[in-house]
Parts: structure tokens; C-alpha cells; sequence
């Protein structure tokens, strides 16, 4: 059975590594080790000190910043629900379960797409879609998040603008942001940046909206997923900016 010590010799690592990167061993050492289905915290504890005149666990100098380390990553477990208190006297006393998000995210060897997806700031996102993207995105579901990122743009576009609810797509962005007669464009900018931003709607709705609009799309990669729904997010700025 594996062991803290065993797992990252050098304590050294051990104090480099982030919150969340040590959180993936410390799950993985709770799965090996509960007992009846559970894990106290100082189970794995004393693993930085060793057995009892066992020449096992880190040197005595830096148990303490080794210590503080572990309680970041057992703190970043709780917080986002991978570990969760047993009921009644048990949890009272320290017991905890693993969550069945974290069964799924052994069972799927998934967890650093899990904590890059958990570490993605909402703030980044504009208000309009910061929730319901944010936990598509959280949840892997990356195509959908996209998909209602770029329809919510489509649909800031055809209010502001005060269009039908027929006008969709790469037509209403170029109609809405004409260079001359478009209502969200901007007359006291030159012609050319006027221009530019009507492309620039239209592209992306044209490039991330229309597709999912009529086929299935797969996106795979989250970071491409995260740039995507940042992108959307600029956008509705843009037309809260020409309301």
C-alpha cells in the first residue's frame, strides 16, 4: 500500500506543489487506505511523521511545513466535494467518505482535467453566463457550455438592437453592427474599427455558435473550451457598452 512518503520521497516536492496537486495524491492515498469505507485526515497524517522509530517520514525539520501543505490539499478536497463527513458520531469525530464525484474521478483517472475545471475563475466570466457556464464547464460538458455562451451573445445582439425574433446568426450580427445604419455600432469610431467589429461578431458566432446550431460538435480540449466562453464573455461586454 502506497504511503505519502513513499509517493513523494523528497519533502522538498512535496512544499512545491499546489493545493489542488497534492489533493490528487492525498485522494488517491484516501481511497487506499479507508477503512470500512472511511478515512480520517490523521490516517495520512502520520505518514509525515513515520512509524515509531522507523526512519520513514520526513525530516523532523520540515514536518510542520510538510504538515501545512497536507492541510491545504485535505482543505481543497472538502471545499469542493470530494471528500465529505460521514453522518452522525463518525463525521463528528473526523470520519470521512469520499463523495461519488470522487469515486468517478478515480474511476476515470479525470482529476486534473477536474481541478484545472474547478480552478477556471467565474469572475471571468460576464454575469449573464457565469453560473450555468461555469458548472457545464466544472462538469466537463464543454460543447454545451460553449454552445450557451455564444446563443447568449445571439440573443444580447437581438435585444439591444431591438430585432425580431427571426433574425439569428451571422445576418443579425452584420445587420446590428453595420458601420453606418447598425444600432449597436459606434459612429464615433473610424469606419475601419466600425467595420472590424462586425466582423468580429459575426465570426465568432460563425465559428462557435452556427455549428452546434446544426450539428455535433466535439470539443475536447477544456482550455480551448475555457478561451471560447472568455471570447463570449468580451462580447456581451461589448453590447452592454452600446445599450
Amino acid at each position: 500500500m502506497n504511503t505519502l512518503t513513499s509517493l513523494i520521497p523528497d519533502v522538498n516536492i512535496l512544499l512545491e506543489l499546489a493545493p489542488e496537486e497534492l489533493a490528487e495524491i492525498l485522494l488517491q492515498l484516501a481511497n487506499e487506505h479507508k477503512q470500512n469505507g472511511l478515512i480520517h485526515p490523521q490516517a495520512l497524517l502520520t505518514q509525515i511523521n513515520g512509524a515509531h522509530g522507523e526512519a520513514d517520514g520526513y525530516p523532523q525539520s520540515r514536518r510542520k511545513d510538510a504538515e501545512l501543505a497536507f492541510s491545504e490539499a485535505w482543505n481543497w478536497l472538502t471545499v469542493h466535494g470530494l471528500l465529505v463527513p460521514d453522518t452522525g458520531t463518525n463525521g463528528n469525530n473526523g470520519w470521512m467518505r469520499l463523495s461519488r464525484q470522487a469515486s468517478k474521478l478515480l474511476d476515470q483517472k479525470s482529476f486534473q482535467s477536474y481541478a484545472r475545471s474547478v480552478a477556471f475563475p467565474k469572475s471571468l466570466l460576464h454575469p449573464l453566463i457565469a453560473d450555468a457556464v461555469w458548472i457545464d464547464l466544472a462538469r466537463g460538458d464543454l460543447e454545451t457550455a460553449v454552445f450557451k455562451a455564444f446563443k447568449a451573445v445571439e440573443i444580447a445582439v437581438r435585444d439591444a438592437g431591438k430585432f425580431d425574433a427571426t433574425e439569428i446568426g451571422t445576418i443579425l450580427m452584420r445587420k446590428a453592427f453595420e458601420k453606418t445604419s447598425g444600432p449597436l455600432s459606434n459612429q464615433q469610431q473610424p469606419d475601419s474599427e466600425r467595420e472590424s467589429l462586425a466582423h468580429l461578431f459575426a465570426g465568432a458566432i460563425g465559428s462557435y455558435k452556427n455549428p452546434h446550431s446544426h450539428r455535433t460538435v466535439t470539443i475536447t480540449d477544456l482550455n480551448e473550451a475555457q478561451e471560447m466562453v472568455i471570447i463570449a464573455s468580451h462580447l456581451l461586454r461589448i453590447v452592454d457598452s452600446r445599450r
